[in-house]
């Protein structure tokens, strides 16, 4: 397997400010009701459901919105229609770009998204043209100084509950996992009083792409973030990677 994208920690390290949050929660409320729709609004039984309350809770969305998200998606209140559509495509440096949308006008999404990436030196492909170059996978950081046992003790619970691969990067220890093992390896660790700085269910890309360029990788992070700022957009994955001293120069 190889190492995730930096892409993921990009994101969690430019998270956006207080203006910003609304947005973030409706979109989390938007996944909450399209998981109760699907799946039931019983949390026990409903996998995706209980991540998506989760990761509403983890960002201090109000109990009352989660509550009506699971309504709205069982039909007992009124609310729009999502559609869950994913699109993909190529950024610069022929990087590799998928996107997770929920829309109520697929006819208004799909231009606009068509137009970010053509703005920033990408390309919008054909369904199943990146697809296949990513697996949805558990997806767990924990910061080394915060890790509180030692690394071969840390790795035998994550094997023992099913990870795949453990491994060390960028100060953090990194564990992947199947989608069905992302809790027991969850509650396995917070048994322990270890808490990760990040663990979401995501799509992983099998190879990535080195972007030595300042100026391509500073392309590929304004498209992505172009992308992310989509009202329609729920995620957004890509597969590249981008050396620790251009990241620097980029971030200052």
């Amino acid at each position: 397997m190889a190492g995730h994208s930096k892409w993921a920690n990009i994101k969690h390290r430019k998270a956006r400010a207080d203006a910003q949050k609304g947005k973030i929660f409706t979109k989390l409320a938007r996944e909450i009701t399209v998981a109760a729709r699907e799946g039931g609004g019983d949390i026990t039984s409903n996998f995706r459901l209980r991540l998506a309350v989760q990761k509403a809770r983890e960002a201090n969305l109000p109990s009352e919105n989660i509550t009506r998200a699971i309504q709205r998606g069982l039909g007992e209140i009124e609310g729009v229609e999502f559609e869950q559509i994913t699109y993909e495509g190529y950024g610069p440096g022929g990087i590799a770009v998928l996107i997770e949308i929920m829309t109520d006008n697929r006819n208004r999404t799909a231009p606009e998204i068509r137009h970010i990436f053509s703005r920033r030196g990408g390309s919008m492909g054909e369904s199943g043209c990146v697809a296949w170059m990513f697996k949805r996978k558990g997806y767990f950081t924990l910061d080394k100084e915060k890790a509180l046992l030692p690394e071969d003790d840390l790795m035998m619970i994550a094997l023992e509950n099913g990870a795949e691969d453990f491994k060390e990067e960028d100060g953090n220890y990194i564990i992947i996992s199947p989608p069905e093992q992302f809790e027991s390896i969850r509650e396995a660790f917070l048994e322990k009083k270890i808490e990760f700085s990040s663990a979401e269910v995501t799509m992983v890309p099998e190879n990535t792409i080195l972007l030595e360029d300042p100026e391509e990788a500073a392309k590929a992070l304004r498209l992505l973030e172009a992308l992310e700022e989509h009202d329609d957009v729920q995620n957004v994955y890509a597969n590249f990677d981008i050396p620790d001293e251009i990241m620097q120069s980029l971030e200052t």
